[in-house]
């Protein structure tokens, strides 16, 4: 059985060189995006089905000078994901260990997970004619031969971590001079990506969740989607056999009489 691994993001080390962004896009051959300056140094200013990782600017009062936090942005890869709980063809995967991945070949495009996931990571590829759902994934290929994430490997100030769960919980308690808090460790059952900070989270624009895992509202909901589905199903069959019927109608309309033939 594999070890649950996590990821911590000590925000009181980020420079802000976006390091992780880069190397996010290059192992993961994402391609780069047309953005424009919308008066913040943050770019992109979303993450996208392009961009699974990205840093975020706060601007901060230290005594009497601005300061600044940065905060990188991914999936959290919950201990209990919402995403995984939400997903009815099980595209959505929570492994041992601790990445959340995606297998695209099971989706059917229902974006159930982007409305279960408590901090709206999961993007949808809209400019796709065949659209599927991106995100990052902890590098789990990379997990796989014993390598970190490319992101932590990249960053030049060790403000990112990673090993096991319990290393990394351990690793959090040790400094004094953060919020009383390591944001992750319960938030919505837990996650594999945790969190020190000067400030408060929620100056940082992360959530503020309790403890109960978001995906067991997910999984009282999704005990009636079977239903939902079936009901669906007999309206698109509604549908399409009146739209066949139009058709066929019109199609008959089209053809000569037969009779006029035979008398002509």
């Amino acid at each position: 059985m594999s070890t649950p691994m996590a990821m911590l993001n000590d925000l009181t080390k980020c420079l802000g060189c976006r390091s992780c962004q880069v190397a996010c896009k290059a192992w993961n051959h994402l391609p780069g995006q047309k953005t424009r300056n919308e008066g913040s140094y943050e770019n992109p200013l979303h993450l996208s089905d392009h961009t699974w990782t990205r840093l975020c600017f706060f601007e901060n009062q230290e005594e009497t000078r601005p300061a600044w936090v940065f905060s990188k942005r991914q999936c959290m890869h919950c201990l209990e994901p919402a995403c995984v709980a939400a997903c009815p063809v099980g595209a959505m995967q929570k492994t041992a260990s601790g990445p959340v991945i995606y297998h695209k070949e099971r989706c059917i495009g229902c974006r159930y997970c982007m409305v279960a996931c408590p901090y709206t990571i999961p993007r949808f590829d809209w400019h796709s004619s065949v659209p599927y759902i991106s995100k990052c994934t902890m590098c789990a290929d990379r997990l796989g031969v014993s390598l970190a994430p490319a992101c932590t490997q990249a960053c030049p100030n060790e403000a990112l971590a990673f090993g096991t769960r319990k290393e990394m919980l351990a690793l959090a308690r040790e400094p004094d001079s953060y919020v009383k808090h390591i944001y992750g460790e319960h938030e919505a059952g837990g996650a594999s990506v945790l969190y020190l900070s000067p400030v408060a989270f929620k100056r940082l624009g992360l959530p503020v969740l309790g403890r109960t895992p978001v995906s067991h509202y997910s999984s009282e909901v999704m005990d009636k989607v079977p239903l939902a589905f079936v009901g669906v199903a007999a309206a698109l069959g509604a549908v399409y056999w009146v739209s066949k019927r139009r058709e066929e109608l019109k199609q008959d309309k089209r053809k000569p009489d037969a009779s006029n033939d035979e008398n002509s």
